[in-house]
């Protein structure tokens, strides 16, 4: 197993690509932390989690608080002792125009979306230091990368993921903590299936490899770059969007 005994916090945890995320470092041998807004999904989720066979632990989590998140982390290392991994995946979108957004909708984006992510890594980065080792994996978007009409709060915000994921490799480096970035493109999720045949058709047409990703296919990347093999890899940001942004 290529996490045999490690110990990870995954955010947003409870559902879709969170929970594939949690699902997936779990069958490798890591022992989980749902940590979401719902507690009761969340508590669903690590239940699931048990009956494969590692211990889990469900956590009610407003990311947007650090006053909030800090004990979060307090219970992990009273339960666990360590915090091997954490996945930033907390996230949310408000989409409009940037001529209408309001500022509640520009403000709710960049505080769970990016303002979490900082508390976040901000709460785990004293044990990870302490004990000279770590690996943060924020979900960013290759809306970050790209833009995209609609979605300035959002845009900002992962591209805001990306810069701060790039800021804490090279701060956390000398003490062996890996932090990277991994932008999905369209990927299979509840908000996805309530599209319109016609809106998922010109989603096609943009990719490359002519169909939509899976959380699976995240979820994969996330193993890879906590595990060991992924050892001299910090700073970066990996894509999985079949091919929309090659840069």
């Amino acid at each position: 197993m290529k996490l045999k005994d490690k110990v990870a916090l995954i955010t947003g945890g409870a559902r879709g690509i969170g929970q594939a995320i949690a699902i997936t470092l779990d069958k490798e041998g890591a022992d989980i932390v749902v940590a979401d807004v719902n507690l009761v999904v969340a508590q669903k989720t690590a239940s699931e989690i048990e009956d494969l066979g590692r211990q889990a632990l469900a956590l009610e989590m407003d990311v947007t608080d650090y006053a909030k998140v800090e004990p979060g982390v307090n219970k992990i290392l009273d339960k666990f002792g360590k915090v091997d991994i954490l996945v930033n995946n907390a996230g949310i979108t408000k989409d409009n125009l940037i001529l209408r957004m309001s500022q509640g909708e520009w403000d709710a984006v960049i505080n769970v979306n990016l303002k979490g992510t900082f508390n976040c890594i901000k709460a785990v980065s004293r044990p990870m230091v302490k004990q000279r080792s770590g690996k943060i994996v924020s979900i960013a978007s290759i809306i970050g990368l790209m833009g995209n009409a609609g979605q300035a709060n959002y845009a900002a915000s992962k591209a805001g993921i990306i810069a701060l994921t790039k800021t804490v490799a090279k701060e956390l480096a000398s003490r062996n903590i890996n932090a990277n970035a991994v932008a999905p493109g369209f990927i299979q999720t509840e908000m996805t299936a309530k599209l319109s045949e016609e809106v998922k058709a010109k989603m096609l047409e943009a990719i490359p490899l002519a169909k939509l990703g899976t959380p699976q296919d995240v979820a994969n990347v996330c193993l890879f770059l906590v595990s060991e093999e992924a050892n001299y890899i910090t700073g970066q940001v990996i894509t999985v969007d079949g091919g929309m942004v090659m840069a």
